[in-house]
């Protein structure tokens, strides 16, 4: 059995890994919703009353949610990894929280970060040359991920949620290539962070590589066996 089929067919799985994704993937940007709330707010547990939390937070939840699912839809449909998808991910990353439909117009500074952020008109062209590379890049596997993950991030081409859509990514080319998906943990953001910063493929798509292996062993308690 394909891995994105178990994803889909075994219910308490998605649940566990949507579940999971979410509230790592939005704790390393912030949020403070607890893993629990994360749940209530994904999957509709009205026992858990939810309080004191930015409505952000949880359009925030929803969203990413909605943008996993999509990957698998692509997937699913074997459509193109392409200009369109990127703009539609980050544009359901985003939904009810900022209107975004395309690239950055304006060049936002990061706070705290010595980084200079690229000129709005340079993004269209860096854009295209890079899903034109990511298409025919045919190197292992994790390390064509961590590579592409990196330079997705120094891009930093959307006015928000350029870090979530770019996790998504790395879990779409796993699912496309059969393998197990990860996720980081937002006690590993820091570890995360350092790898971006340092431009450390190698050491990226090591670790990657480690958390898809941890990935495979917790699907297999929830009845997954490999092909």
């Amino acid at each position: 059995m394909r891995i994105l089929e178990f994803i889909l067919s075994k219910k308490e799985y998605l649940e566990d890994f949507i579940t999971r994704s979410t509230y790592h993937s939005n704790a390393i940007e912030g949020s403070i919703l607890t893993y629990a709330e994360t749940y209530a707010i994904l999957y509709n547990d009205n026992s858990f009353k939810i309080e004191g939390k930015e409505p952000r937070e949880i359009y925030e939840a929803i969203n990413h949610k909605k943008a996993l699912e999509l990957v698998f839809k692509n997937l699913q449909n074997n459509e193109e990894f392409d200009e369109r998808f990127i703009k539609k991910l980050n544009e359901t990353i985003n939904r009810d929280i900022k209107d975004i439909e395309s690239y950055k117009s304006i060049q936002v500074f990061i706070q705290g970060s010595e980084h200079i952020p690229l000129e709005p008109e340079k993004f269209p062209n860096l854009m295209m040359y890079y899903i034109y590379n990511y298409n025919h890049d045919e190197q292992d596997i994790f390390s064509k991920i961590a590579k592409y993950h990196i330079d997705f991030e120094k891009i930093h081409p959307f006015e928000d949620g350029n870090g979530r859509t770019g996790r998504l990514f790395i879990n779409y080319e796993l699912l496309k290539n059969n393998l197990p998906p990860v996720v980081i943990a937002k006690e590993d953001r820091v570890k995360y962070f350092e790898f971006l910063r340092n431009n450390d493929n190698n050491g990226l798509a090591k670790w990657l590589r480690e958390l898809s292996v941890r990935e495979e062993e917790r699907m297999k308690k929830f009845g997954y066996k490999q092909a």
